[in-house]
This record gives structure tokens, sequence and C-alpha cells, in this order.
């Protein structure tokens, strides 16, 4: 597997502007393809944000890695932008205001412990971030969320049920399935700016 530069993250994220910006005339965006890890199937999620005061304004992603990370990142944006549907549409002079972070994910790893207090011990706050499958609900929120909302173990658990719409403690039980997983991410210092890796641990 490739490893990111910034770099490629930098251009990733234009790449993500620019399909934005084709999305107000409903044109394609071609997938940038010009280094190996674009082509490379990843787990990515796009992550629009206002400036400078930081507050979510869209965020849509893919788990699995089923596509190549160029395609997926241009595909993501337009649907942060378009199609998260809790928020409006993402309007041409908002953009300019706004934001872009990219978090490329590693591959998800199956929490096979069932006993809760083993759960908690498998959540690591800066490095994991977390999904919940119960039935046909499921939920996921970033490594970076737990770190904004200083969650401990035992509130990210809480809170990624929430987000699936379950109740706060199904993560106790043993018919739901946790995974966690990794992300390396990457955003603007402001809009169009320079692109820096973020740390995760603050």
């Amino acid at each position: 597997m490739a490893e990111l530069t910034t770099e490629d993250a930098a251009r990733l994220i234009a790449a993500a502007r620019r399909s934005i910006l084709d999305g107000y005339q409903q044109k394609d965006t071609p997938a940038p393809k010009d280094a190996p890890v674009f082509l490379e199937p990843r787990g990515v999620f796009v992550t629009l944000s206002t400036f400078p005061k930081r507050e979510l304004r869209g965020c849509i992603g893919f788990v699995r890695p089923d596509r190549p990370l160029g395609e997926a990142v241009v595909m993501a944006a337009k649907l942060a932008a378009f199609e998260d549907n809790r928020f409006e549409p993402l309007s041409r002079s908002e953009l300019e205001k706004t934001v872009i972070e990219v978090s490329v994910l590693g591959v998800p790893e199956l929490v096979k412990a069932q006993d809760p207090a083993a759960r908690l011990k498998a959540v690591h706050i800066g490095q994991d971030g977390l999904v919940i499958q119960y039935g046909r609900a499921s939920g996921l929120l970033l490594p970076q969320v737990a770190i904004e909302w200083n969650f401990t173990p035992h509130s990210f658990l809480e809170a990624v049920c929430e987000k699936a719409g379950l109740p706060k403690d199904m993560w106790k039980s043993a018919s739901a399935k946790l995974w966690t997983f990794g992300a390396s991410v990457y955003a603007e210092e402001k809009p169009g700016g320079r692109v820096g890796r973020e740390a995760l641990i603050r």
C-alpha cells in the first residue's frame, strides 16, 4: 500500500474543490490518477467546515476500500457539498469560505471482544474511528471527532451508537458489531490554502 505524501493530499483536496465547483454546472470531474496511491482502493471521507469558525458544513465518505482513492475523493466531495441531508446544499459563495478536509481510512478491524470491559479497552482515543452495526442500523465516527469533543472511550462508544440511531448503551450488546479504524487526515489551512497533515493526538 503506497504512502500518501502531503503533496498527494494537496492534489486530492484540489480535486475535491474542483469536483464541488463542477457540481454547480452538473459537470463530471476527472479523478486524479497521476500518483500510484490515487489508483489504490481506499476508504475516504471528505469533511467541509466553515472558515474561520470550523463548524461542520458537510461530511460524507466511504468506509470500505471499494474504489480507487482519487475517484472516491471526487465522489465524496460532491456528495458532502450537495447530498448531506443534515444541511442545505453548499452555495457557490459558501464554498469560498469553506475549508476541505480529507480523511484516508485504514481498513476497519472487527472488535472481536464481546465483553463490555474488553470493548472499552479496544478503543484508543486519538487513533481509532468507530463503526457500529446492529441489524440494519449503522453509524460511523472519524477518529478526530473523539478529539474535538473530548470523548473518553466510553462516551465515544455512546456517541457512535447515537449516530446510528441506537440506544447509547447498545455497544455493550454482543449482537452489536464494532469496528475500529485509523485515518490519515489532511486539511486546508484556509479555503484554497496550503494543505497540512492534521495531528489527531493533541
